[in-house]
């Protein structure tokens, strides 16, 4: 059995974006009812692509 390590939490940085009140309705609608938060569910999706343009 692993030994139990304590999750180290990422440096972060606060940045203010401006979304669409449509993709910010999405986005609520998708997480609704989740474990997610809005910024996690940004963070995934911004990762997601990143990856994506690597392939590219």
């Amino acid at each position: 059995m692993a030994k139990f390590k304590i999750p180290a939490t990422p440096p972060t940085s606060n940045k203010t974006i401006r979304f669409p009140n449509d993709v910010i309705a999405e986005v609520e609608q998708a997480i609704a009812g989740k474990d997610c938060t809005f910024s996690a569910f940004v963070i995934a999706a911004v990762k997601a692509a990143l990856e994506d343009l690597k392939e590219e």
